[in-house]
Formats: structure tokens, C-alpha cells, sequence
């Protein structure tokens, strides 16, 4: 059995969720889900779809607490049947909860998986290091995989047949000690802001957009596109954009069909963040900007010209 983590905003699974989903089917059967809070057996019921057919909601007061549900968990696998290997989404949470889990159940923990095979030495398992640009082979010896999915290296993929889910609820009961570290508020985003990590499309802006006013032009594009805007480190250092923005192996990682950099040089750290979109239009003065070896398509010039005459053409040919 394969235990994965599923997790949700309010019974609408992640889709870092989905793509662990996928993981989990190529590597082993059956899947057991087990999902947490408000929304977890909707999010467990529709998880059918994806190849789970039996799941555990567990409700633990309050909200995301990584110690409780860590516990919440390792209980789940001490219980029969033990799963051979515990499978979730590469994402803070993800990986914070596995962290946990292999503490509290003695079993080695490999972030940032994009393939494992169960055999009879154990787990070979391959995942990313250094951002994405080294890949490494290793052998896990344990009764117990422990592994998260590295975000957008596995395409999410229903099963062949939707399924229907039998589900347990559990309440545990957790300790003091577990409860020390948990989230007491969730402060909501903007009015209208969007998430960078499931946009579409995405107009990222770097130090040579050159102020916090240089952004108009961005944020006019985005809109014409119905995207969203993005930033490399250099911006959110000096304070033009804040950090819920930054693209990067430090920021958020994106996954669009069209990713358009503007004014953004392409350091490793930077193109960890944007490795999964599709494709990648760059538009620099710098001819020789590292980025420009990366792209699918480029644009020599100033981003203070370009930018607006792309959103003017846009206009135009919507009129």
C-alpha cells in the first residue's frame, strides 16, 4: 500500500497534490489518502478520481499544526496494513509534514523525488538536487519509503475510471508538545490576487525594470493577458515588490504555458523557480544575459519599450 498526503483549500485538491497523485500510482498499489481539516473527505472523495480507494480524515482542532499532523500520520502507518511508502506534494507543507513523520517513525525521508522503483534491496529512488540542475540515484534500505515529489517534474493525470473512496474519520487525541507550533491565522490574500504557482501566464519583473514605478507597464500586460505578475530576487531585496511575488528556488515555483521575464539577468536561483513553464519569451537590452540561453523566444531591447508597445499591438487587434 502507498499512503499519500492529499492536500486541499477547502475540498479542492492542490495541484502539487495531484501531480504526487500520478507519482504515487507508477510507483505502487493500492493508495490510501489521508487528509487533514475542514474539506478533507471532499478532497479525499474526489482524490477517487486520481487512483485512491480508501482514505483517512483526520480532524484535529484548529488549524495546520506540522507536529500533531505528523503524529496523525505516523499513526496511520504504524497501523495495519503498513504502507511500504508515504508519498506527498513537494511543497513547504509537504515536505515539513515528512520531515515529521520520519523522525517520529525512524524511516529516511528523500525530498524532491521524480522517479522510485520498489525492489528487493529497497527503494531506487532519483530526485533533484541543487534546484533541479543535478540529478541523483539512491537506494533506500528501509521498511518505510518516506518521499516528496519535486513541484511540476510529474504531470498530473486522472486515473482510467473514477473510483469510489471508502473513508475513515479519525479525531486523535495530541499532546501539548504537538500543538506548540500551529497556524492561528490565515490572513487572505488581496482582493483579486492570484496564485503564481497555478497562473497560466505569468510577466516576471527584475532589477532592470528599475523601480517600483517601472511595474505599470507590467502589471497592464499581465492584466491584457489575464496573468499574473512575478519578480526575481533583486526586486523583493530592494523592497519594489513583496515577497509572496519572488520566483526562485527562495520564492515560489511556477509551471505556466507562457512565461514572459523582463529585464531578469536568468541566475541559477531564478531559473530553478521558472524551470516548468512551457514556454519562456525574454526581453533584455543585454544581449549576452545568461537568460537568453534559455528562452524559446527573445527580444533585444528596452523593456520600458517593448513591454508597452506588446499590450498597445494587444489592443489594438482586440479593437
Amino acid at each position: 500500500m502507498i499512503l499519500v498526503v492529499v492536500e486541499h483549500e477547502a475540498g479542492a485538491i492542490s495541484g502539487a497534490s495531484l501531480e504526487a497523485l500520478t507519482f504515487a500510482r507508477g510507483i505502487g498499489a493500492p493508495l490510501h489518502g489521508v487528509a487533514f481539516g475542514d474539506g478533507g473527505a471532499e478532497a479525499l472523495a474526489a482524490a477517487g478520481d486520481h487512483g485512491i480507494g480508501t482514505g483517512t480524515h483526520v480532524s484535529i482542532e484548529g488549524g495546520y499544526a506540522p507536529a500533531a499532523w505528523g503524529q496523525a500520520i505516523a499513526d496511520l502507518v504504524g497501523s495495519p496494513p503498513s504502507p511500504s511508502a508515504v508519498v506527498a506534494a513537494g511543497t513547504d507543507r509537504g515536505n515539513e509534514l515528512l520531515a515529521h513523520l520520519g523522525v517520529k517513525a525512524s524511516a529516511p525521508f528523500v525530498a524532491n523525488c521524480i522517479a522510485a522503483e520498489s525492489g528487493a534491496d529497497g527503494w531506487s529512488v532519483t530526485r533533484q538536487r541543487w534546484g533541479g540542475s543535478l540529478l541523483e540515484d539512491a537506494l533506500v534500505r528501509a521498511p518505510l519509503a518516506v518521499l516528496s515529489v519535486a513541484l511540476h517534474a510529474v504531470m498530473p493525470e486522472p486515473a482510467g475510471a473514477p473510483g469510489t473512496v471508502a473513508i475513515d474519520e479519525v479525531a486523535p487525541t495530541v499532546s501539548a508538545d504537538d500543538l506548540r507550533v500551529r497556524v492561528t491565522r490565515v490572513d487572505a490574500a488581496g482582493e483579486g490576487r492570484r496564485s503564481l504557482a497555478d497562473a497560466r501566464l505569468v510577466v516576471g519583473g527584475g532589477r532592470g525594470v528599475g523601480s517600483v514605478e517601472g511595474f505599470a507597464s507590467l502589471d497592464a500586460l499581465a492584466a491584457a493577458l489575464d496573468g499574473v505578475v512575478g519578480v526575481s530576487r533583486a526586486v523583493t531585496s530592494s523592497g519594489w515588490r513583496p515577497h509572496a511575488e519572488q520566483i526562485g528556488q527562495t520564492g515560489e515555483r511556477i509551471a505556466p504555458d507562457l512565461y514572459i521575464a523582463c529585464g531578469i539577468s536568468g541566475a541559477s536561483q531564478h531559473m530553478v523557480g521558472c524551470r516548468g513553464a512551457k514556454k519562456l519569451l525574454a526581453i533584455n537590452s543585454d544581449p549576452d544575459a545568461p537568460i537568453l540561453a534559455k528562452a524559446d523566444y527573445a527580444v533585444i531591447g528596452d523593456l520600458h519599450q517593448v513591454v508597452p508597445a506588446i499590450a498597445a499591438e494587444l489592443e489594438r487587434r482586440r479593437a
